[in-house]
This record gives structure tokens, C-alpha cells and sequence, in this order.
């Protein structure tokens, strides 16, 4: 038996609280990958979601939990300097199509910063497939810090939230098309 990590401890917590509202019929678990990379010594996991009163195919939700080697040495060594380096990194990423105007852009932009506020690192890409007349739009939200298992309840709103954004977007969506 092993004593889990940090990282194991809020991917756990992470997959029932997604789990659950997908068993209760609020969101579709559409993915998931939990990978180990034993070249750096790191972890990720990731889940896809979207809201169930959504259409396929329209937005779609990523949570990723990252942990690397430091990170894992800041936890196993307690009273190592590294110890400010302990606990894991979260990505938040939301997918839709077909929007490349820069009105509509910002308008998106407005609406995730009402929702998470400003401090938050938030990207939009747009990449177009012209073979394909493909247009797929990503959005990130990035924290400028590290998660520990001290706001483990956080975890849980943060996919409140995140349901709160895949709505709101798909509402945008709808009234722009």
C-alpha cells in the first residue's frame, strides 16, 4: 500500500464530483485521460464534459490536473526549500466552433471574465481548416499558482463554474447564429 499523493488525492475528488452530477444527469463525461509520464517523472489527467441540456457537438469543457517531478519532491520531502513547490497545476479549457469575428471574440472574453474574474489567465485561439472549412475555437483559463489539497472544495465549485461557462456560452452561441 502506498500513501497517495496530493495529485491522486484532487484527481479523486475531481472524478466523483464529476461523476456524480453525470450520473445525475446535469453533464455528459465524454473523455478522459489519466497518463503517467515515466521519462519526466510527471502526471496529467484530464476529463471532457459538457452540459446534458446542450446539443452534441456544441461546447465542450476540459479540466486538466497536471503534477511534475518537482512537485511530487517538494511533497515526498517536506522540509526540502522545494517546499513551496508542492501541489498541482489546473488548466481549464471550453471548445466550440465557427467563430472568428472579433466582436463576437470579445464578447466571449467578457462573459468568462464575469464569470471567473480578471485575475485569471484567459487565451482564446482560433484555427481554421480551409480543406475542411473547419473553424475551431479554444478557450483556456490558466491560475497563477499552485493547487493544493487545501482548496480541495474548491475543486468541486470550480466544475460549478465550469458548467455555469459551458452554459452561457452555448447561450451566446445560439443568440449570435
Amino acid at each position: 500500500m502506498f500513501d497517495p499523493t496530493a495529485f491522486d488525492n484532487m484527481k479523486v475528488v475531481i472524478e466523483g464530483a464529476l461523476y456524480d452530477l453525470d450520473l445525475a444527469g446535469e453533464i455528459v463525461v465524454t473523455d478522459r485521460n489519466d497518463i503517467v509520464n515515466m521519462a519526466k517523472m510527471s502526471r496529467s489527467f484530464d476529463v471532457y464534459f459538457q452540459n446534458s441540456s446542450t446539443q452534441k457537438g456544441s461546447v465542450m469543457a476540459k479540466l486538466e490536473l497536471q503534477a511534475n517531478l518537482i512537485n511530487l519532491a517538494a511533497e515526498l520531502l517536506p522540509n526540502s526549500s522545494l517546499q513551496k513547490q508542492s501541489g498541482c497545476t489546473i488548466r481549464l479549457q471550453f471548445f466550440h466552433y465557427g467563430i472568428t469575428d472579433e466582436v463576437h471574440l470579445k464578447k466571449i472574453r467578457e462573459i468568462l471574465i464575469d464569470i471567473w474574474g480578471k485575475s485569471r489567465q484567459i487565451s482564446q485561439s482560433v484555427t481554421i481548416t480551409p480543406s475542411k472549412s473547419l473553424i475551431h475555437n479554444c478557450i483556456s483559463i490558466e491560475f497563477d499558482r499552485l493547487i493544493s489539497e487545501d482548496q480541495m472544495d474548491d475543486l468541486v465549485e470550480m466544475i460549478e463554474f465550469m458548467m455555469k461557462t459551458n452554459e452561457q456560452l452555448q447561450s451566446y452561441l445560439r443568440e449570435i447564429s
